[in-house]
């Protein structure tokens, strides 16, 4: 993925000023600023959820995309969304997405309507969806939110698995924790993106 002076305002308030980024194949990267600088938005425009004022976003491949508030219909149960995904993927059957489930450890739950999980069992459906196609680049805003320790770092082990098989994963948050698990690191501030040291090996 490669970014070149992307810039948004929504109205006169300038949120973007210039962001230019590079994403290399086999790498997880991370984004972190204080809320309201801009990441959301940044990752958005990334998605293509929202068109910037100016500036490119050019990407190969398939791309998944996990929002920060997961996109759920609380009347659908888990297999039911697994099914409406695989629909709209296109997918010939959903044992990506079970196999990604049974890594976040919540296989027991298919049967259940997404309106009755836990805010933490949310964000795993929420990821689930967004990679069970098998993105080349993911975009994820807050990803672990409401997760247990235990899934925290079942979380990482996917994110190392998903850079071993050469995914690209980028990695948006407003505290920037586990810095030695990212390739690379920027901070968002002033509506621009500062390349960060990390304390990866």
């Amino acid at each position: 993925m490669r970014v070149r002076q992307v810039h948004h305002a929504y109205r006169r308030r300038v949120v973007l000023r210039g962001v230019d980024l590079q994403l290399r194949e086999g790498v997880i990267a991370g984004i972190v600023g204080e809320n309201g600088a801009g990441k959301s938005t940044l990752l958005k425009i990334l998605a293509g959820e929202l068109r910037p004022s100016r500036g490119t976003v050019l990407h190969r491949g398939r791309f998944g995309y996990c929002p920060q508030q997961a996109v759920l219909n609380d009347a659908l149960t888990v297999r039911q969304h697994l099914a409406f995904f695989q629909a709209a993927y296109r997918l010939a059957d959903v044992s990506y997405a079970e196999e990604i489930m049974d890594t976040l450890e919540f296989t027991g739950y298919v049967q259940e309507q997404a309106g009755v999980l836990s805010g933490g069992t949310r964000q795993k459906l929420n990821l689930t969806l967004a990679l069970m196609h098998d993105p080349q680049v993911l975009l994820l805003d807050e990803p672990y939110q409401g997760f247990d320790w235990e899934t925290y770092t079942r979380f990482w082990d996917l994110a190392a698995r998903l850079r071993h098989a050469g995914r690209s994963v980028l990695i948006v948050s407003h505290l920037a924790y586990d810095t030695e698990r990212l390739d690379e690191l920027w901070r968002m501030d002033g509506g621009t993106l500062h390349r960060q040291e990390t304390s990866r090996p």
